[in-house]
């Protein structure tokens, strides 16, 4: 018997340059769809203008070339508008590969688990995964839980080798712990300041959606996500549309926001609830009847009480609202740290570099909450 042969690995990008050439070129392409809010002919537009800068292909592989993958992949398909005229969109898939690549780009290269719902909590008691604690039998305790290691010691400590005997005094439980799920809500501010100032605060607050819906879709599919957008008004969108996702002009309406969330909420059965709130200012709307209240200079009285009514109404209901803050005025904080002390929940004053490693820090922290 010969055995096994160990040779020198060589990635398969290495041996299918086109291949590699392909990776790279979509890397680029879903970078520049998700700033286009999915449009595909402008993306396209804008790559070939990098290749034109940057050289980013050779005689050997082309733009047109990597088009044609494309559509081979099954990325992108062409489709007739309701001009009838033929036009490049996105497909599922290619959906799929911008909230991937989001993933990793955001929360690094995550695996998916086998153990859907996999929530530690710091609660002990019936579960599905064993920890470190030992303790003594209590009754109701499985068969499965006796550590008999630990047993048979100290069985011998207590009773000797000559009259060796198992009673109850001497069995130790291996404790487990509790798996939570948890129900999210993303709000998304898509208000006219998240594109003032020189500076795209949407589409770093997309891609961290993305990236979330994505992590959750596949190391914790039993938890839940909602998106939802709020401007002059709020409503839900679905994860497939976050690639499309523009400002409008709009002002800002927090409560139309946090409404819907909690709406939102209540239909969910977990116990764990949360809301997390990506904003770059204070609330200056407010809807009643069928008219819009606003007010663009400074926190207007009547929009901040009720605002804060809202933050009061969630901690009431055991929801925490975890405030992400693009700016760093020091009115907008103060007002935030208002916020957040009412609701009894978090805030932070992320740079747009930094929001998605907080997001995902604050998701690990909030899930252990609640669960009895």
């Amino acid at each position: 018997m010969i055995g096994y042969r160990f040779s020198e690995y060589i990635p398969e990008e290495q041996e299918d340059g086109k291949k590699a050439k392909f990776d790279q070129l979509l890397d680029i392409f879903n970078q520049l769809i998700t700033m286009t809010a999915g449009n595909v002919s402008e993306a396209l537009s804008w790559l070939t203008q990098l290749d034109k800068q940057y050289n980013l292909t050779d005689e050997t592989y082309g733009i047109a070339d990597f088009i044609d993958d494309l559509k081979a992949k099954g990325y992108i398909k062409e489709e007739k508008n309701e001009d009838g005229e033929e036009q490049q969109i996105l497909t599922a898939k290619g959906e799929q590969s911008i909230r991937k690549q989001s993933l990793d780009e955001i929360f690094g290269k995550l695996k998916k688990t086998s153990n859907s719902g996999n929530h530690r909590t710091p609660y002990q008691g019936t579960g599905d995964e064993n920890n470190t604690d030992r303790r003594e039998f209590q009754f109701g305790d499985s068969m499965e839980q006796i550590a008999m290691t630990e047993s048979i010691r100290n069985a011998q400590i207590n009773n000797g080798l000559e009259h060796f005997m198992l009673t109850e005094n001497d069995l130790e439980i291996m404790d487990k712990e509790y798996k939570a799920q948890t129900s999210t809500v993303l709000m998304i501010d898509i208000s006219h300041s998240m594109i003032l100032y020189g500076e795209d605060r949407i589409t770093p607050a997309k891609k961290v959606a993305m990236a979330m819906a994505e992590l959750i879709m596949t190391k914790y599919p039993k938890d839940t996500l909602d998106v939802i957008v709020f401007g002059n008004d709020a409503w839900q969108i679905q994860v497939r549309d976050l690639p499309y996702l523009e400002v409008g002009p709009y002002h800002t309406n927090t409560v139309a926001g946090l409404e819907l969330a909690m709406d939102l909420l209540r239909r969910r059965k977990n116990k764990n609830k949360q809301i997390f709130m990506i904003t770059d200012g204070k609330p200056t709307c407010l809807k009643e009847g069928i008219k819009y209240y606003k007010n663009s200079f400074g926190l207007d009285k009547k929009i901040l009480n009720k605002t804060l009514t809202l933050a009061a109404q969630c901690r009431r209901l055991k929801i925490p609202v975890t405030t992400f803050m693009i700016a760093r005025d020091e009115y907008l904080k103060e007002f935030v740290q208002e916020f957040t002390k009412i609701n009894n929940g978090r805030a932070y004053y992320s740079s747009l570099k930094g929001l998605g490693e907080f997001i995902f820090e604050d998701y690990e922290k909030n899930r252990r909450k609640n669960v009895r």
